[in-house]
Protein backbone atom coordinates (compact mmCIF):
# COMPACT_ATOMS: atom_id res chain seq x y z
CA UNK A 1 0.00 0.00 0.00
CA UNK A 2 2.72 2.47 0.85
CA UNK A 3 4.55 1.45 -2.76
CA UNK A 4 1.28 2.10 -4.35
CA UNK A 5 1.19 5.26 -2.66
CA UNK A 6 4.51 6.21 -3.35
CA UNK A 7 4.12 5.13 -6.96
CA UNK A 8 0.35 7.50 -7.16
CA UNK A 9 2.90 10.51 -5.79
CA UNK A 10 5.07 9.51 -8.06
CA UNK A 11 3.13 9.55 -10.83
CA UNK A 12 1.11 12.93 -9.16
CA UNK A 13 4.77 15.06 -9.21
CA UNK A 14 5.42 14.27 -12.55
CA UNK A 15 2.02 14.92 -13.90
CA UNK A 16 2.09 18.41 -11.82
CA UNK A 17 5.74 18.61 -13.58
CA UNK A 18 4.77 17.65 -16.85
CA UNK A 19 1.67 19.94 -16.63
CA UNK A 20 3.97 23.32 -15.63
CA UNK A 21 6.67 22.16 -18.58
CA UNK A 22 3.53 21.98 -21.14
CA UNK A 23 2.59 25.43 -19.53
CA UNK A 24 6.36 26.80 -20.38
CA UNK A 25 7.56 25.15 -23.10
CA UNK A 26 3.96 24.33 -24.91
CA UNK A 27 5.17 20.88 -25.33
CA UNK A 28 2.45 17.80 -25.22
CA UNK A 29 1.81 15.71 -22.09
CA UNK A 30 4.32 12.89 -21.59
CA UNK A 31 2.33 9.20 -21.66
CA UNK A 32 4.17 7.53 -18.77
CA UNK A 33 4.38 8.89 -15.32
CA UNK A 34 8.47 8.70 -14.85
CA UNK A 35 9.90 11.69 -13.34
CA UNK A 36 13.29 11.14 -16.31
CA UNK A 37 10.52 11.15 -18.96
CA UNK A 38 9.12 14.32 -17.10
CA UNK A 39 12.41 16.32 -16.77
CA UNK A 40 13.52 15.30 -20.89
CA UNK A 41 10.15 16.78 -21.84
CA UNK A 42 10.60 20.09 -19.73
CA UNK A 43 13.86 19.99 -21.40
CA UNK A 44 12.62 19.49 -24.86
CA UNK A 45 9.68 22.12 -23.97
CA UNK A 46 12.77 25.07 -22.05
CA UNK A 47 14.74 24.08 -25.65
CA UNK A 48 11.92 24.97 -27.84
CA UNK A 49 10.71 27.72 -26.00
CA UNK A 50 14.62 29.25 -26.21
CA UNK A 51 14.76 29.89 -29.72
CA UNK A 52 11.21 31.66 -29.44
CA UNK A 53 12.56 34.55 -27.28
CA UNK A 54 15.67 34.85 -24.22
CA UNK A 55 12.82 35.66 -22.10
CA UNK A 56 10.76 32.82 -22.72
CA UNK A 57 13.88 30.53 -21.94
CA UNK A 58 14.51 32.32 -18.52
CA UNK A 59 11.46 31.53 -17.48
CA UNK A 60 10.66 27.87 -18.24
CA UNK A 61 12.80 25.88 -15.49
CA UNK A 62 11.89 28.08 -12.45
CA UNK A 63 8.35 27.59 -12.82
CA UNK A 64 8.67 23.73 -13.17
CA UNK A 65 10.86 22.92 -10.45
CA UNK A 66 8.50 25.32 -7.78
CA UNK A 67 5.70 23.48 -8.99
CA UNK A 68 6.94 20.26 -8.44
CA UNK A 69 8.42 20.86 -5.19
CA UNK A 70 4.94 22.44 -3.47
CA UNK A 71 2.05 21.64 -5.39
CA UNK A 72 -0.49 22.27 -3.15
CA UNK A 73 1.35 25.81 -2.27
CA UNK A 74 -0.92 28.67 -3.74
CA UNK A 75 2.95 30.67 -4.15
CA UNK A 76 5.85 29.50 -5.61
CA UNK A 77 9.67 30.32 -5.05
CA UNK A 78 10.68 34.00 -6.49
CA UNK A 79 12.18 33.17 -10.12
CA UNK A 80 15.50 33.60 -10.91
CA UNK A 81 16.87 36.73 -12.24
CA UNK A 82 16.84 36.76 -15.81
CA UNK A 83 20.32 37.77 -17.63
CA UNK A 84 19.03 38.58 -21.10
CA UNK A 85 18.28 42.16 -21.72
CA UNK A 86 14.65 42.58 -22.64
CA UNK A 87 13.37 42.73 -25.63
CA UNK A 88 12.33 46.49 -26.83
CA UNK A 89 9.13 46.52 -28.49
CA UNK A 90 9.49 48.53 -31.67
CA UNK A 91 6.02 48.78 -32.47
CA UNK A 92 4.10 51.66 -32.75
CA UNK A 93 0.72 51.78 -30.42
CA UNK A 94 -2.20 50.75 -31.99
CA UNK A 95 -4.27 54.06 -33.30
CA UNK A 96 -7.60 54.67 -32.67
CA UNK A 97 -9.08 53.22 -35.39
CA UNK A 98 -12.70 53.76 -34.03
CA UNK A 99 -13.96 55.87 -36.92
CA UNK A 100 -11.58 54.83 -39.80
CA UNK A 101 -12.39 52.86 -42.87
CA UNK A 102 -11.26 48.88 -42.68
CA UNK A 103 -8.52 48.34 -45.06
CA UNK A 104 -10.72 45.75 -46.66
CA UNK A 105 -13.55 48.35 -47.29
CA UNK A 106 -10.90 50.49 -49.29
CA UNK A 107 -9.88 47.79 -51.08
CA UNK A 108 -12.88 46.50 -52.76
CA UNK A 109 -13.05 49.82 -55.58
CA UNK A 110 -9.11 49.33 -55.97
CA UNK A 111 -9.84 45.65 -56.90
CA UNK A 112 -13.15 46.31 -58.58
CA UNK A 113 -10.76 49.37 -60.86
CA UNK A 114 -8.10 45.98 -61.48
CA UNK A 115 -11.03 43.81 -62.59
CA UNK A 116 -12.70 46.46 -64.91
CA UNK A 117 -8.80 47.23 -66.49
CA UNK A 118 -7.83 43.24 -66.90
CA UNK A 119 -11.46 42.68 -68.57
CA UNK A 120 -10.35 45.70 -70.97
CA UNK A 121 -6.89 44.62 -71.62
CA UNK A 122 -8.52 41.02 -72.20
CA UNK A 123 -11.69 42.40 -74.83
CA UNK A 124 -8.42 45.38 -76.71
CA UNK A 125 -6.07 42.08 -77.28
CA UNK A 126 -9.27 39.98 -79.10
CA UNK A 127 -8.11 39.21 -82.24
CA UNK A 128 -11.40 40.75 -84.04
CA UNK A 129 -10.41 44.21 -82.33
CA UNK A 130 -9.19 45.53 -85.32
CA UNK A 131 -12.39 44.44 -87.50
CA UNK A 132 -14.62 46.04 -84.68
CA UNK A 133 -12.15 49.50 -84.83
CA UNK A 134 -12.67 49.56 -88.21
CA UNK A 135 -16.20 48.91 -89.20
CA UNK A 136 -17.59 50.61 -86.48
CA UNK A 137 -15.12 54.03 -86.46
CA UNK A 138 -16.19 54.20 -89.97
CA UNK A 139 -19.76 54.00 -89.51
CA UNK A 140 -20.10 55.98 -87.08
CA UNK A 141 -18.25 58.80 -88.64
CA UNK A 142 -19.94 58.39 -91.62
CA UNK A 143 -23.30 58.75 -89.92
CA UNK A 144 -21.99 61.88 -87.79
CA UNK A 145 -20.65 63.30 -90.91
CA UNK A 146 -24.28 62.97 -92.59
CA UNK A 147 -26.05 64.88 -89.59
CA UNK A 148 -23.43 67.43 -89.89
CA UNK A 149 -23.61 68.09 -94.11
CA UNK A 150 -27.48 67.98 -93.59
CA UNK A 151 -26.69 71.02 -90.51
CA UNK A 152 -23.70 72.55 -92.02
CA UNK A 153 -24.99 73.28 -95.37
CA UNK A 154 -28.77 74.18 -95.87
CA UNK A 155 -27.91 78.31 -95.50
CA UNK A 156 -25.35 77.44 -98.67
CA UNK A 157 -27.48 75.83 -100.56
CA UNK A 158 -30.21 78.43 -99.82
CA UNK A 159 -27.68 81.16 -101.02
CA UNK A 160 -26.97 78.93 -104.55
CA UNK A 161 -30.75 78.95 -105.23
CA UNK A 162 -30.97 75.40 -104.29
CA UNK A 163 -33.09 73.15 -102.20
CA UNK A 164 -31.95 73.24 -98.74
CA UNK A 165 -31.46 69.42 -98.85
CA UNK A 166 -29.57 69.71 -101.69
CA UNK A 167 -26.25 68.91 -100.66
CA UNK A 168 -27.20 66.93 -97.78
CA UNK A 169 -28.58 64.32 -100.65
CA UNK A 170 -25.51 64.58 -102.70
CA UNK A 171 -23.89 62.90 -99.60
CA UNK A 172 -26.02 60.75 -98.87
CA UNK A 173 -26.37 59.13 -102.65
CA UNK A 174 -22.48 59.03 -102.20
CA UNK A 175 -22.97 57.43 -98.88
CA UNK A 176 -25.31 54.76 -100.41
CA UNK A 177 -22.81 54.39 -103.37
CA UNK A 178 -19.48 53.90 -101.05
CA UNK A 179 -21.08 51.07 -99.06
CA UNK A 180 -21.52 49.46 -101.86
CA UNK A 181 -17.84 50.33 -102.43
CA UNK A 182 -16.94 49.07 -98.98
CA UNK A 183 -18.63 45.83 -99.01
CA UNK A 184 -17.31 44.67 -102.42
CA UNK A 185 -13.48 45.79 -101.32
CA UNK A 186 -13.99 43.96 -97.87
CA UNK A 187 -14.81 40.25 -99.60
CA UNK A 188 -11.93 41.45 -102.52
CA UNK A 189 -8.77 38.52 -102.06
CA UNK A 190 -5.56 39.83 -102.09
CA UNK A 191 -5.10 38.43 -105.50
CA UNK A 192 -7.56 40.10 -107.30
CA UNK A 193 -6.58 43.72 -105.91
CA UNK A 194 -2.79 42.66 -107.14
CA UNK A 195 -3.88 42.18 -110.32
CA UNK A 196 -6.17 45.26 -109.99
CA UNK A 197 -3.02 47.71 -109.07
CA UNK A 198 -1.47 48.47 -112.53
CA UNK A 199 -4.57 49.04 -113.81
CA UNK A 200 -5.95 51.69 -111.77
CA UNK A 201 -2.78 53.13 -111.29
CA UNK A 202 -3.05 54.12 -115.49
CA UNK A 203 -6.50 54.89 -115.37
CA UNK A 204 -5.78 57.35 -112.70
CA UNK A 205 -2.88 59.04 -115.18
CA UNK A 206 -5.15 58.93 -118.04
CA UNK A 207 -7.87 60.49 -115.74
CA UNK A 208 -4.96 63.22 -114.11
CA UNK A 209 -3.96 64.38 -117.69
CA UNK A 210 -7.54 64.49 -119.21
CA UNK A 211 -8.07 67.39 -115.96
CA UNK A 212 -5.78 69.44 -117.94
CA UNK A 213 -7.45 68.96 -121.40
CA UNK A 214 -9.11 72.48 -122.33
CA UNK A 215 -13.13 71.85 -122.29
CA UNK A 216 -12.55 68.53 -119.85
CA UNK A 217 -11.00 69.91 -117.10
CA UNK A 218 -13.45 72.36 -114.76
CA UNK A 219 -11.61 74.66 -112.30
CA UNK A 220 -13.30 74.95 -109.07
CA UNK A 221 -11.67 77.48 -106.17
CA UNK A 222 -8.57 78.16 -107.94
CA UNK A 223 -7.57 74.85 -108.81
CA UNK A 224 -8.26 72.51 -112.22
CA UNK A 225 -8.92 68.98 -110.61
CA UNK A 226 -12.20 68.04 -111.61
CA UNK A 227 -14.06 66.67 -114.37
CA UNK A 228 -17.78 67.25 -115.65
CA UNK A 229 -19.85 64.36 -116.12
CA UNK A 230 -23.09 65.81 -116.36
CA UNK A 231 -25.68 68.03 -114.94
CA UNK A 232 -24.33 68.88 -111.19
CA UNK A 233 -22.16 65.81 -110.75
CA UNK A 234 -18.22 66.42 -111.28
CA UNK A 235 -15.26 63.87 -110.64
CA UNK A 236 -12.00 64.64 -109.21
CA UNK A 237 -9.25 62.13 -110.64
CA UNK A 238 -6.76 62.85 -107.81
CA UNK A 239 -8.56 61.64 -105.17
CA UNK A 240 -8.87 58.31 -106.78
CA UNK A 241 -5.30 58.58 -107.66
CA UNK A 242 -4.62 57.60 -103.91
CA UNK A 243 -6.17 54.92 -103.79
CA UNK A 244 -4.22 53.70 -106.98
CA UNK A 245 -0.91 55.06 -105.42
CA UNK A 246 -1.08 52.55 -102.33
CA UNK A 247 -2.43 49.23 -104.44
CA UNK A 248 0.33 49.89 -106.91
CA UNK A 249 2.96 50.70 -104.03
CA UNK A 250 2.35 47.80 -102.19
CA UNK A 251 2.23 45.53 -104.97
CA UNK A 252 5.82 46.71 -106.37
CA UNK A 253 7.45 46.55 -102.90
CA UNK A 254 5.43 43.10 -102.04
CA UNK A 255 7.03 42.12 -105.03
CA UNK A 256 10.56 43.06 -104.56
CA UNK A 257 10.31 41.91 -101.37
CA UNK A 258 10.06 38.45 -102.10
CA UNK A 259 13.16 38.28 -104.43
CA UNK A 260 14.78 39.64 -101.71
CA UNK A 261 15.48 43.43 -103.55
CA UNK A 262 14.72 45.74 -100.93
CA UNK A 263 18.19 45.51 -99.47
CA UNK A 264 19.51 47.37 -102.23
CA UNK A 265 18.41 51.41 -102.26
CA UNK A 266 17.86 51.35 -106.11
CA UNK A 267 15.47 48.65 -105.74
CA UNK A 268 13.87 50.47 -103.27
CA UNK A 269 13.23 54.12 -104.77
CA UNK A 270 12.96 53.06 -108.45
CA UNK A 271 10.07 52.82 -110.03
CA UNK A 272 8.05 53.91 -106.60
CA UNK A 273 9.59 57.33 -106.42
CA UNK A 274 9.48 58.03 -109.71
CA UNK A 275 5.89 57.03 -110.18
CA UNK A 276 4.48 58.49 -107.32
CA UNK A 277 6.48 62.00 -108.82
CA UNK A 278 4.63 61.66 -111.64
CA UNK A 279 1.17 61.54 -109.98
CA UNK A 280 2.36 64.24 -107.88
CA UNK A 281 3.33 66.22 -110.63
CA UNK A 282 0.11 65.67 -112.89
CA UNK A 283 -2.02 66.56 -109.43
CA UNK A 284 0.04 69.42 -108.96
CA UNK A 285 -0.69 70.98 -112.49
CA UNK A 286 -3.92 71.46 -111.65
CA UNK A 287 -2.95 73.63 -108.34
CA UNK A 288 -3.96 71.54 -105.83
CA UNK A 289 -0.96 71.11 -103.36
CA UNK A 290 -3.07 69.54 -100.35
CA UNK A 291 -3.60 66.68 -102.45
CA UNK A 292 0.42 66.64 -103.22
CA UNK A 293 0.53 66.67 -99.48
CA UNK A 294 -1.13 63.35 -99.04
CA UNK A 295 0.56 61.57 -101.84
CA UNK A 296 3.87 62.03 -100.19
CA UNK A 297 2.63 61.18 -97.38
CA UNK A 298 2.53 57.88 -98.57
CA UNK A 299 4.99 57.46 -100.49
CA UNK A 300 6.93 58.28 -97.05
CA UNK A 301 5.03 55.77 -95.21
CA UNK A 302 5.73 52.97 -97.93
CA UNK A 303 8.84 53.97 -97.48
CA UNK A 304 8.77 53.58 -93.75
CA UNK A 305 7.17 49.86 -93.49
CA UNK A 306 9.77 49.02 -96.41
CA UNK A 307 12.36 49.31 -93.93
CA UNK A 308 14.14 52.03 -95.95
CA UNK A 309 17.89 53.43 -94.17
CA UNK A 310 17.50 56.25 -91.77
CA UNK A 311 19.55 57.92 -93.92
CA UNK A 312 17.96 57.48 -97.25
CA UNK A 313 14.59 58.55 -95.24
CA UNK A 314 16.35 61.62 -93.83
CA UNK A 315 17.47 63.02 -97.92
CA UNK A 316 14.22 62.09 -99.19
CA UNK A 317 12.07 63.96 -96.65
CA UNK A 318 14.57 66.79 -96.71
CA UNK A 319 14.11 66.87 -100.68
CA UNK A 320 10.25 67.09 -100.50
CA UNK A 321 10.70 69.77 -97.77
CA UNK A 322 12.63 71.92 -99.72
CA UNK A 323 10.49 71.33 -103.19
CA UNK A 324 7.24 72.10 -100.59
CA UNK A 325 9.18 76.03 -99.68
CA UNK A 326 9.94 76.48 -103.29
CA UNK A 327 6.36 75.98 -104.65
CA UNK A 328 4.81 77.62 -101.88
CA UNK A 329 7.18 80.95 -102.76
CA UNK A 330 6.18 80.69 -105.94
CA UNK A 331 2.56 81.43 -105.57
CA UNK A 332 1.20 84.56 -103.84
CA UNK A 333 -2.17 83.02 -102.52
CA UNK A 334 -0.22 80.26 -100.68
CA UNK A 335 2.19 82.37 -99.20
CA UNK A 336 -0.72 84.45 -97.81
CA UNK A 337 -1.99 81.42 -96.01
CA UNK A 338 1.29 80.29 -94.46
CA UNK A 339 1.00 84.35 -93.31
CA UNK A 340 -1.94 83.53 -91.85
CA UNK A 341 -0.68 81.20 -88.99
CA UNK A 342 -1.46 82.19 -85.62
CA UNK A 343 -3.67 85.38 -87.57
CA UNK A 344 -5.78 87.58 -84.92
CA UNK A 345 -7.10 90.25 -87.75
CA UNK A 346 -8.45 89.26 -90.98
CA UNK A 347 -5.62 91.00 -92.54
CA UNK A 348 -5.36 92.79 -96.01
CA UNK A 349 -8.17 91.74 -98.72
CA UNK A 350 -9.76 89.74 -95.67
CA UNK A 351 -6.97 87.03 -96.67
CA UNK A 352 -7.46 85.57 -93.22
CA UNK A 353 -10.87 85.38 -93.02
CA UNK A 354 -11.38 81.89 -93.29
CA UNK A 355 -9.01 80.96 -90.74
CA UNK A 356 -9.88 83.46 -88.35
CA UNK A 357 -13.68 82.51 -88.16
CA UNK A 358 -12.90 78.73 -87.97
CA UNK A 359 -11.39 79.73 -84.81
CA UNK A 360 -14.42 81.75 -83.64
CA UNK A 361 -16.89 78.86 -84.12
CA UNK A 362 -14.54 76.59 -82.77
CA UNK A 363 -14.62 79.13 -79.50
CA UNK A 364 -17.91 79.81 -79.55
CA UNK A 365 -18.89 76.34 -78.99
CA UNK A 366 -18.04 75.80 -75.17
CA UNK A 367 -18.16 72.07 -73.83
CA UNK A 368 -21.57 71.26 -75.76
CA UNK A 369 -22.43 73.92 -78.09
CA UNK A 370 -24.92 75.60 -79.31
CA UNK A 371 -26.76 72.84 -80.73
CA UNK A 372 -27.59 70.84 -83.94
CA UNK A 373 -28.38 73.72 -86.27
CA UNK A 374 -27.70 76.64 -84.15
CA UNK A 375 -24.29 77.39 -85.97
CA UNK A 376 -24.26 81.07 -86.52
CA UNK A 377 -21.15 80.99 -88.29
CA UNK A 378 -22.45 79.23 -91.32
CA UNK A 379 -24.59 81.97 -92.20
CA UNK A 380 -22.23 83.33 -94.49
CA UNK A 381 -19.62 84.06 -91.94
CA UNK A 382 -17.65 81.31 -92.93
CA UNK A 383 -16.65 80.09 -96.33
CA UNK A 384 -16.73 76.10 -97.44
CA UNK A 385 -18.82 75.62 -93.67
CA UNK A 386 -19.78 71.90 -95.03
CA UNK A 387 -16.50 71.18 -96.80
CA UNK A 388 -13.17 71.95 -95.69
CA UNK A 389 -14.19 73.43 -92.32
CA UNK A 390 -16.87 70.94 -91.52
CA UNK A 391 -14.98 70.55 -88.51
CA UNK A 392 -14.94 73.91 -87.32
CA UNK A 393 -19.65 73.50 -87.81
CA UNK A 394 -19.01 70.92 -85.26
CA UNK A 395 -16.85 72.18 -82.44
CA UNK A 396 -19.81 75.34 -82.88
CA UNK A 397 -22.94 72.78 -82.34
CA UNK A 398 -21.53 70.20 -80.43
CA UNK A 399 -18.95 71.80 -78.50
CA UNK A 400 -15.74 70.09 -77.28
CA UNK A 401 -17.66 66.92 -76.72
CA UNK A 402 -18.59 66.53 -80.18
CA UNK A 403 -14.97 67.27 -81.33
CA UNK A 404 -13.17 65.19 -78.85
CA UNK A 405 -15.77 62.20 -80.42
CA UNK A 406 -14.80 62.82 -83.74
CA UNK A 407 -11.12 62.63 -82.54
CA UNK A 408 -11.53 59.71 -80.90
CA UNK A 409 -12.99 58.22 -83.64
CA UNK A 410 -10.32 58.72 -86.22
CA UNK A 411 -7.72 57.47 -83.34
CA UNK A 412 -9.77 54.34 -83.19
CA UNK A 413 -9.28 53.59 -87.15
CA UNK A 414 -5.96 54.69 -87.00
CA UNK A 415 -4.94 52.38 -84.45
CA UNK A 416 -6.71 49.38 -86.15
CA UNK A 417 -5.23 50.25 -89.82
CA UNK A 418 -1.71 49.95 -87.51
CA UNK A 419 -2.72 47.15 -85.71
CA UNK A 420 -3.77 45.40 -88.79
CA UNK A 421 -0.53 46.29 -90.79
CA UNK A 422 1.95 45.16 -87.72
CA UNK A 423 0.13 42.14 -86.89
CA UNK A 424 -0.79 40.46 -90.78
CA UNK A 425 2.34 37.98 -92.17
CA UNK A 426 1.32 39.10 -95.96
CA UNK A 427 3.48 41.84 -97.27
CA UNK A 428 1.42 43.38 -99.44
CA UNK A 429 -1.11 43.60 -96.74
CA UNK A 430 0.76 45.15 -94.70
CA UNK A 431 2.42 48.13 -97.18
CA UNK A 432 -1.53 48.13 -98.47
CA UNK A 433 -2.79 48.63 -94.77
CA UNK A 434 0.04 51.13 -93.76
CA UNK A 435 -0.62 52.88 -97.05
CA UNK A 436 -4.06 53.59 -96.52
CA UNK A 437 -3.73 54.49 -92.79
CA UNK A 438 -0.95 57.03 -93.60
CA UNK A 439 -3.33 58.68 -96.15
CA UNK A 440 -6.66 58.84 -93.99
CA UNK A 441 -4.30 60.12 -91.06
CA UNK A 442 -1.96 62.43 -92.79
CA UNK A 443 -5.63 64.31 -94.45
CA UNK A 444 -7.35 64.22 -90.84
CA UNK A 445 -3.94 66.00 -89.65
CA UNK A 446 -3.89 68.38 -92.72
CA UNK A 447 -7.74 69.30 -92.38
CA UNK A 448 -7.60 70.13 -88.45
CA UNK A 449 -4.36 71.56 -88.52
CA UNK A 450 -5.84 74.34 -90.63
CA UNK A 451 -8.85 74.54 -88.63
CA UNK A 452 -6.88 74.77 -85.91
CA UNK A 453 -4.72 77.62 -87.01
CA UNK A 454 -1.95 75.40 -86.99
CA UNK A 455 -0.90 74.33 -90.85
CA UNK A 456 -2.04 76.96 -94.16
CA UNK A 457 -5.08 75.53 -96.00
CA UNK A 458 -4.61 73.31 -97.91
CA UNK A 459 -8.03 72.61 -99.19
CA UNK A 460 -7.90 68.84 -97.91
CA UNK A 461 -11.42 67.34 -96.48
CA UNK A 462 -11.81 65.67 -93.36
CA UNK A 463 -12.37 61.85 -95.04
CA UNK A 464 -15.28 59.97 -94.53
CA UNK A 465 -16.77 63.67 -92.40
CA UNK A 466 -16.38 66.54 -95.31
CA UNK A 467 -18.75 67.20 -98.14
CA UNK A 468 -17.90 65.74 -101.66
CA UNK A 469 -18.39 62.41 -103.12
CA UNK A 470 -15.18 62.38 -105.36
CA UNK A 471 -13.43 61.93 -102.14
CA UNK A 472 -16.11 59.47 -100.27
CA UNK A 473 -16.13 57.10 -102.52
CA UNK A 474 -12.48 56.12 -103.04
CA UNK A 475 -12.13 56.65 -98.78
CA UNK A 476 -14.68 54.29 -98.41
CA UNK A 477 -13.00 51.51 -100.77
CA UNK A 478 -10.19 52.00 -98.71
CA UNK A 479 -11.46 51.77 -95.34
CA UNK A 480 -13.49 48.27 -97.45
CA UNK A 481 -9.31 47.47 -98.07
CA UNK A 482 -8.52 47.64 -93.91
CA UNK A 483 -12.05 45.42 -93.19
CA UNK A 484 -10.70 42.62 -95.45
CA UNK A 485 -6.87 42.93 -94.48
CA UNK A 486 -8.71 42.43 -90.64
CA UNK A 487 -10.65 39.61 -91.50
CA UNK A 488 -7.65 37.90 -93.37
CA UNK A 489 -6.02 36.78 -89.72
CA UNK A 490 -5.85 33.41 -89.49
CA UNK A 491 -7.48 34.33 -85.55
CA UNK A 492 -9.85 36.13 -86.59
CA UNK A 493 -11.12 34.23 -89.58
CA UNK A 494 -11.42 31.50 -86.93
CA UNK A 495 -13.22 33.58 -84.57
CA UNK A 496 -15.55 35.01 -87.40
CA UNK A 497 -16.13 31.36 -88.13
CA UNK A 498 -16.91 30.14 -84.60
CA UNK A 499 -19.66 33.41 -84.86
CA UNK A 500 -21.68 31.54 -87.58
CA UNK A 501 -25.43 30.36 -87.12
CA UNK A 502 -24.40 26.72 -87.97
CA UNK A 503 -21.51 26.63 -86.09
CA UNK A 504 -22.88 28.30 -82.66
CA UNK A 505 -25.60 25.28 -83.20
CA UNK A 506 -23.48 22.39 -83.49
CA UNK A 507 -21.37 23.85 -80.34
CA UNK A 508 -24.47 23.95 -78.72
CA UNK A 509 -25.20 20.56 -79.49
CA UNK A 510 -21.94 19.15 -77.78
CA UNK A 511 -22.08 20.93 -75.28
CA UNK A 512 -25.73 19.71 -74.54
CA UNK A 513 -24.56 16.19 -74.91
CA UNK A 514 -21.60 16.55 -73.13
CA UNK A 515 -23.86 17.71 -70.19
CA UNK A 516 -25.77 15.15 -70.55
CA UNK A 517 -23.53 12.20 -70.39
CA UNK A 518 -22.06 14.42 -66.84
CA UNK A 519 -25.78 14.37 -65.19
CA UNK A 520 -25.97 10.62 -66.12
CA UNK A 521 -22.75 9.83 -64.77
CA UNK A 522 -23.07 8.78 -60.77
CA UNK A 523 -21.67 10.40 -58.16
CA UNK A 524 -18.22 10.08 -57.04
CA UNK A 525 -17.36 7.24 -54.47
CA UNK A 526 -20.56 5.03 -55.78
CA UNK A 527 -20.91 1.67 -57.22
Amino acid sequence: MTADKRRGGGSAGAGVRSSASGRAGQAPRPAGGSRATAQSTAKAGARSTGAAGPAAKSTAKPAAKSTAKSPAKPTAKPRAKSTAKPRVSTAKPAANTAGATPPAVLARPLDGIRRLRNRARRAWDRPLTAYYLVLGGSLLITLLGLVMVFSSSQIEALRDNLPATYYFRKQLLAAAIGTVLLLIASRMPVKLLRALAYPVLAVSIVLLGLVQVPGIGVKVNGSTNWIQLGGSFQLQPSEFAKLALVLWGADLLARKGDRQLLRHWKHLLVPLVPGALLVCALVLLGGDMGTVMILVAILFGLLWIAGAPTRMFITVLSVSAVVGAALIMSAPHRMQRVACLGATEPGPGDACWQALHGIYALASGGWFGSGLGASVEKWGELPEPHTDFIFAITGEELGLAGTLSVLTLFAALGYAGIRVAGRTEDPFVRYAAGGVTCWLMAQVVINLGAVLGLLPIAGVPLPLFSYGGSALLPTMFAVGLLIAFARSDPAARAALAMRQPGVQKTLAGVRGKSMRRRVKRPPSGER
